[in-house]
């Protein structure tokens, strides 16, 4: 028993392990592979999810929206048969909707992944346009703080995208609330 515990630990084991990559001497990425491999992948990536979330959002929102303005249309029909069924189904519909969206936070994800695409964009264009703050400095520098920025950035927005997934969302409080928090 104790053997086939230790085999499938291994194999697990063997399945987390990272590909064997070459070995690489220090700074021997040229700028041409770090864009191709990371910066073009991460931009790709930032792209599609800030489109999918921009997507999964809108869908939320107008789905909500829409079945919300037909509950007070629907309360007031009583000759329909079933009625109070269908605008209490809408009701949780509406309810379970708005609460899927303080879960998983599509808008956030959205607003996260499009500005950071859109910083390494920018970071991009300055690094191969030799401007600030790249154009002052010699391409080895230039590369290193290029590298810096991006990771950074990334990084950042990894943070970013963590704190707001396990973040509880909190009523806003207002300025009464505070006040009263206060005394």
């Amino acid at each position: 028993m104790t053997d086939d515990h230790s085999n499938s630990t291994a194999d697990q084991t063997k399945k987390l392990e990272y590909p064997n990559l070459p070995p690489r001497s220090f700074a021997s990425m040229k700028p041409d592979e770090y864009i191709s491999d990371r910066l073009n992948q991460t931009l790709v990536f930032y792209d599609k999810g800030a489109v999918r979330s921009k997507n999964r959002y809108l869908r939320m929102r107008a789905s909500t929206v829409i079945a919300g303005a037909f509950v007070p249309v629907l309360v007031n029909l009583d000759q329909i048969p079933y009625v109070d069924i269908l605008t209490t189904l809408i009701s949780i519909a509406v309810v379970l909707l708005v609460s899927l969206e303080s879960v998983f936070h599509y808008r956030e994800q959205w607003v996260n992944y499009r500005s950071t695409e859109q910083y390494l964009r920018k970071e991009y264009f300055l690094f191969t346009a030799e401007e600030s703050p790249y154009g002052a400095s010699s391409p080895e520098e230039a590369f290193r703080l290029f590298v810096e920025r991006v990771e950074s950035a990334i990084d950042s927005e990894n943070t970013s995208t963590l704190q707001v997934m396990t973040t509880v969302s909190e009523p806003k409080r207002g300025i009464q609330s505070t006040v009263d928090a206060d005394t």
